[in-house]
């Protein structure tokens, strides 16, 4: 592998974990960006630089980028749009779905239809290799708005004395990057003092942001979205320590967005009622311009409530993002997890369902040795940047801050389902996808040295398998 190739991508990483994404896949656009380590003074507010961005532009001029609000998903379960004006460097960011909760008195009331609005800055001129990178690149400061679920003051983190704050990288037709973050516990349900108590808690936790990626385009034509499709998805079940699970599905579509599954049946999973992994009911779209599935299938293992030690059932919705992306459908869907604390004192009726997360779909076509070879960047569920190299059967992990391999894997191809990729790493395996520029890729095993320091605060949430990530191709 080539020293200089190994240089390029890693100057072009973000520190998004899990998602991704600048220019959907062109090889003129980078991935997202490394937020600076700002405090303080460095952290004032900048405009454009001054110097030339470039023949090459790699997201809209800067008075345009305001034309465009970015629909997509966060790998919180939280459907999100997000709207940038670079001119006036401020932001609206609107939570239209969500089971993050406002505080840890109440995992019912959460940030679902709260907007936000804040300044931004650029990163300081050298922290990326170009200024026209620095010109597409915004760091969110403190948002604040009125919380619609207790009509609260909702605030997020400023820029000073944030070392890891959420940055968006916006590109042509594609914005990837990070959303405000939370601190998330709760200390459970009482049910009998002394006896039945702690039910559904969750670990403490801090994420200085969620991973995020979203489209300019979209659209609710489900006729778009008919084929077959392989999908990757990944699910973290807070109530279960934040036990993650991935794995795969291949899924048909009709042109109404009826959904039939030829997965393996696997006892660990509650697929929907036609096999699907992705779908529960079928697809209906809401005003938002994204579709809403009900009972969405379960992934992981679920919280067993008294006295019956059962699983309550599912109650999440699925929501789907149909993304538009150099001449492709990408299907990005969201697992909302839903929580009903029941009826005191007792809550027999209450439903735990909080399994929440992300999946990418890419459609069944065949795909060859060398067919999605290149460059990629991105971030993935160890909450670290990384950038990947694709040459036919070799695939490397690089570290964005050494240049150096990290990690290797083998790919294979020809497997039973048209453009699903085998992946071979040294302690696992895994599967690989690809569509419009973007890949997936999920190993069920530590990759890269496992979860970041910072989102590893303990041994009851340090899941460093299995691994999963998103990127998009910068070079070919």
């Amino acid at each position: 592998m080539s020293h200089a190739i190994t240089r390029g991508l890693a100057m072009a990483i973000a520190t998004a974990p899990l998602l991704i994404a600048c220019g959907g896949g062109k090889s003129d656009n980078p991935g997202t960006i490394n937020a600076p380590q700002c405090s303080g003074a460095s952290c004032g507010v900048q405009g454009p630089p001054t110097s030339n961005a470039g023949t090459t532009a790699l997201c809209p001029a800067t008075a345009d980028i305001v034309k465009s609000t970015f629909l997509g998903g966060a790998g919180s379960g939280e459907v999100v749009q997000v709207n940038i004006d670079a001119t006036a460097m401020t932001y609206t960011l609107k939570w239209i779905k969500s089971p993050i909760p406002l505080t840890n008195a109440d995992v019912t009331i959460t940030r679902e239809g709260t907007t936000i609005t804040g300044a931004v800055i650029h990163p300081p001129t050298g922290a990326l290799p170009t200024a026209e990178q620095i010109r597409c690149a915004f760091i969110l400061g403190k948002g604040t708005g009125t919380a619609a679920a207790n009509g609260t003051t909702y605030t997020t983190p400023d820029f000073v004395n944030n070392p890891n704050p959420p940055t968006i990288l916006v590109g042509q037709g594609v914005a990837g990057g990070g959303i405000p973050g939370a601190d998330v516990e709760y200390d459970g349900l009482t049910i009998i003092p002394g006896v039945i108590e702690n039910v559904g808690a969750v670990p403490a936790r801090h994420f200085d942001f969620y991973p995020f990626l979203g489209f300019a385009s979209t659209t609710t034509d489900l006729s778009k979205l008919a084929g077959t499709y392989n999908g990757l998805l990944y699910h973290l079940v807070p109530s279960g320590s934040y036990a993650a699970t991935a794995t795969n599905t291949v899924e048909t579509f009709d042109a109404s967005g009826n959904c039939t599954g030829s997965n393996t049946p696997n006892a660990a999973f509650t697929p929907s009622p036609s096999g699907c992994l992705s779908t529960g009911t079928a697809w209906t779209v809401n005003s938002a311009g994204y579709f809403d599935s009900q009972n969405a299938p379960q992934i992981g293992a679920q919280l067993k409530l008294p006295p019956l030690n059962q699983p309550s059932g599912i109650s999440a919705q699925a929501h789907m993002i149909l993304g538009q992306i150099n001449g492709a459908t990408v299907p990005l869907v969201i697992r909302t997890g839903s929580v009903n604390l029941g009826t005191p004192p007792l809550h027999l009726d209450a439903k735990v369902d909080d399994e929440s997360g992300i999946a990418m779909l890419a459609a069944a076509t065949p795909l060859a040795s060398g067919g999605f070879d290149g460059g990629y960047v991105g971030a993935d569920s160890n909450f670290k940047s990384t950038a990947a190299l694709i040459q036919g059967g070799a695939g490397t992990f690089i570290n964005p801050s050494t240049s150096a391999a990290e990690d290797h894997f083998a790919l294979s191809y020809g497997l039973s389902s048209p453009g699903l990729v085998g992946v071979q790493h040294p302690n696992g395996t895994g599967l690989a996808i690809a569509s419009g520029g973007l890949y997936a890729i999920e190993i069920q095993t530590t990759v890269n040295g496992g979860v970041a320091p910072t989102s590893q605060l303990n041994s009851s949430t340090a899941s460093s398998a299995p691994y999963f990530g998103i990127g998009a191709q910068i070079s070919k």
